[in-house]
C-alpha cells in the first residue's frame, strides 16, 4: 500500500481524525494500521457489532498502545446498525442499550476524547411516534452520555436521516445531564436535508463539538473527498473562523485518494487556528 504523506508535510494531519473501522486495524494483509501509524494520523477508530462480537479486550488495549505511544489522539464511533434508542419495542431498546453497554466499556480501553453515535430520529419511520420516541431515545442517550461521563469521554450524538435541524436539537432539549454535544456530519445534511449548511450551522452551535467532513453530489452517501463532490464547504469555514470552541473534526473518507483528496482540500481552503 502507497504511504501517504508525513505530520511533516501537513499542517492539517495533526489537527484533525480520520474514520478507520477497528476491523480494519486488525487486517495485516490491508495494512492500514501501519499507514496510520507511519503518517502518525490520530484515528475515529469504529467498533460495530461485529467487533465486539469478534475481537477481545486485549486486541483493542494492543491497538490503544500503538497510537498512546505516538501521542495521537482517539475517538470513537459507536455501532449503530438496526439500533434504535428510541423504540417503542422494549426488547428493541433493551438490544441497543446492551450494545451500547458493551462499546462503553471497549471505549474506555482507548481513552477518548469523544464517542460518536447516530442520533437515529427518522421522520419516515418514527414520525407517527414522534413523542414517545424522542422521550424514550433521550432517556437512552443521557443513561450512556452518564457512562461514558465517568470514564471522562463525551458522548456526540451524530445525524443522519434527520431532514431538519430542529429535529436533532429537539432530542438535546430533552437531554438534561452529562453534556452530549452534536457531531455535525455535513456529507449526511447535503443528501437527506433541504435545509442549507448555514442554517444547520447557527441552529446547533450551542451543541456543536465534532464534524464528520466527506463530499457528495446531493443524491446518495458517497463518502467522497472534499471538493470532489458539489457541497459547498463556505459556510462551514465561516462559521469555524468565528466559532469560540473549536470543534474535533474528522475526515471520512472511504479509500485512500479520498483522505489525499481531503488532506489537500483543507489544507488549500481552511487552516486551523494555532492550539
Amino acid at each position: 500500500m502507497t504511504r501517504i504523506f508525513t505530520a511533516e508535510k501537513s499542517g492539517i494531519v495533526s489537527r484533525v481524525q480520520v474514520n478507520i473501522p477497528f476491523s480494519w486495524l486488525m487486517d495485516e494483509n490491508a495494512d492500514w494500521l501501519e499507514v496510520f501509524i507511519e503518517n502518525r494520523i490520530n484515528p475515529e477508530i469504529g467498533i460495530d457489532a461485529e467487533t465486539l462480537d469478534s475481537f477481545t479486550h486485549a486486541d483493542f488495549f494492543d491497538i490503544a498502545r500503538r497510537f498512546h505511544s505516538l501521542g495521537r489522539s482517539i475517538s470513537i464511533h459507536g455501532p449503530f446498525l438496526d439500533l434504535s434508542a428510541g423504540s417503542t419495542d422494549n426488547a428493541i431498546r433493551s438490544a441497543t442499550r446492551q450494545r451500547l453497554a458493551q462499546m462503553s466499556k471497549a471505549a474506555k480501553i482507548f481513552s477518548p476524547a469523544t464517542v460518536v453515535c447516530h442520533a437515529g430520529y427518522d421522520a419516515t419511520r418514527y414520525g407517527f411516534i414522534k413523542d414517545t420516541w424522542y422521550k424514550q431515545a433521550a432517556e437512552t442517550w443521557e443513561w450512556i452520555a452518564g457512562e461514558l461521563e465517568k470514564k471522562q469521554i463525551r458522548l456526540m450524538l451524530e445525524n443522519v436521516y434527520e431532514t431538519r435541524p430542529e429535529e436533532i436539537q429537539h432530542l438535546f432539549a430533552k437531554i438534561k445531564n452529562h453534556d452530549p454535544g452534536c457531531c455535525l456530519d455535513v456529507g449526511h445534511l447535503a443528501v437527506f436535508s433541504p435545509v442549507c449548511l448555514k442554517s444547520w450551522l447557527e441552529i446547533l452551535t450551542p451543541y456543536i463539538g465534532q464534524l464528520h467532513l466527506h463530499d457528495n453530489h446531493g443524491q446518495n452517501d458517497e463518502h467522497l473527498g472534499m471538493g470532489e463532490g458539489s457541497i459547498d464547504f463556505t459556510p462551514l469555514f465561516e462559521w469555524l473562523r468565528n466559532v469560540e470552541q473549536m470543534p474535533l473534526i474528522t475526515l471520512e473518507p472511504r479509500n485512500e485518494d479520498a483522505l489525499v483528496t481531503s488532506i489537500s482540500y483543507l489544507e488549500k481552503n481552511w487552516l486551523p487556528r494555532s492550539t
